[in-house]
């Protein structure tokens, strides 16, 4: 039997975009009770992103936005009003941990600052992640984990030395950021579980995200190296790349094989069935392949050109590390995915049945996983308002005609 981890546990999702949610999205997943708050007056960017479910856009037909905020409970509430203020103070007092991920200044504009929700529940946690955290000379810089990807130096890292800096797909730091979250999060819940203690977390999403470049960084401290892009090469592996083979379906196809060690070299080797080329001297140790590179490269390309990515796998796989290229498509129809049960089917109310990710790990006891589809806007409003925050009837259609609150979201 799974147990839930995180059963009891009552979270206020205040966040947006990516880092906080998928915090968030996180404890949810391991059975804690998480609301999550959001106004019509500012729209999470990610509700108006693509893809839309049969390529019709509205706010709850993002799968972007939806990918990040199953197990949530949806609420609309405008914080900036008095009544939405209130709303705001019950949450506080209701939860053991807020998660916001606003620039920073916003939370105190609206009176939801730590002190002012410690004021009314001193154990509370509360995780502030931003650009660059709360403090400094760039803490009220704008932006999405895109900008930062620069600013941390993964963009110089991305692409080949004869071209023009690229970057990494999507808001990459936002993908880094969550772990060092709930890492800390973790921390402070087993601190006020030994001690009653709450406390205030700020997570700088920047510094967070240069854990990832750690070797990089010893290298220019220790011997002033600065490394730069190099294509899909690795200093210490040859052949290490993508390479190209047979069309199928109509689509270009590719097959990744990295080659880091002599013994890995000679199964490659034996693999591909011998070719005069692989035993001359210019390929016979690691410094001469990458003396070589090029070249090699040809080679290499030459051999997987008139075969499909799955069939070069399989010659080489297990000796050789090889994987095929996949497409999206590709992966919803994946076989190791679907043996371990990583996609799940959830019904949305909008949207019928989506497909979302879960844990990569499998437990044997805590395992975690989507416990319902993300909600609609305001899905949860009048149910949360009534049987968690404890607003009568009257007190919730005063909230509503208010404006305060809100059942759904503007017009698609």
């Amino acid at each position: 039997m799974s147990v839930d981890v995180f059963a009891g546990l009552k979270v206020w999702d205040a966040s947006w975009a990516a880092v906080g949610p998928l915090t968030a999205r996180a404890l949810g997943d391991y059975g804690a009770t998480v609301i999550h708050t959001e106004s019509s007056r500012s729209i999470d960017v990610l509700r108006r992103a693509p893809p839309f479910k049969d390529g019709k856009p509205g706010i709850n037909r993002s799968r972007f936005w939806s990918e990040y905020n199953p197990s949530k409970l949806g609420v609309g509430v405008n914080f900036a009003s008095p009544e939405g203020h209130a709303v705001g103070l019950r949450l506080a007092a209701w939860a053991d941990v807020v998660i916001e991920s606003f620039s920073p200044g916003v939370m105190e504009r609206l009176g939801l600052s730590y002190p002012a929700l410690r004021a009314v529940n001193p154990s509370l946690i509360m995780v502030s992640t931003s650009m660059n955290g709360q403090t400094g000379p760039r803490r009220k810089f704008s932006g999405f984990g895109n900008l930062l990807a620069a600013m941390a130096g993964f963009v110089d890292l991305t692409g080949w030395p004869d071209r023009p800096a690229n970057t990494p797909y999507g808001a990459y730091t936002d993908f880094i950021a969550p772990r060092f979250c709930s890492v800390a999060l973790i921390a402070a819940l087993d601190h006020r579980r030994r001690t009653g203690e709450g406390q205030y977390i700020d997570v700088s999403q920047y510094e967070a995200s240069l854990q990832f470049l750690a070797p990089d960084l010893l290298d220019a401290e220790i011997n002033g190296h600065a490394r730069s892009r190099d294509g899909n090469r690795d200093p210490n592996a040859a052949p290490h790349g993508i390479f190209p083979c047979r069309d199928e379906d109509g689509l270009d196809r590719w097959v990744a094989i990295a080659v880091e060690t002599e013994a890995q070299w000679a199964a490659f080797v034996r693999r591909i069935g011998a070719p005069a080329w692989a035993g001359e001297a210019r390929f016979s140790t690691l410094e001469a392949r990458k003396a070589n590179e090029d070249a090699l490269e040809a080679n290499v390309a030459a051999w997987t050109s008139d075969q499909t990515p799955t069939e070069v796998m399989e010659r080489l796989q297990p000796e050789v590390p090889a994987a095929p290229v996949r497409t999206n498509l590709d992966l919803l129809d994946d076989p190791q995915l679907r043996h371990r049960g990583y996609l799940q089917t959830l019904d949305h109310e909008e949207v019928g049945a989506a497909v979302y990710e879960t844990s990569p790990i499998i437990a044997s006891v805590t395992q975690s996983h989507p416990r319902k589809a993300a909600p609609a806007f305001g899905a949860d409003t009048r149910a949360v308002l009534a049987d968690v925050l404890g607003y009568d009837p009257a007190e919730i259609e005063a909230l509503i005609a208010s404006g305060a609150v809100e059942l759904s979201g503007p017009p698609r």
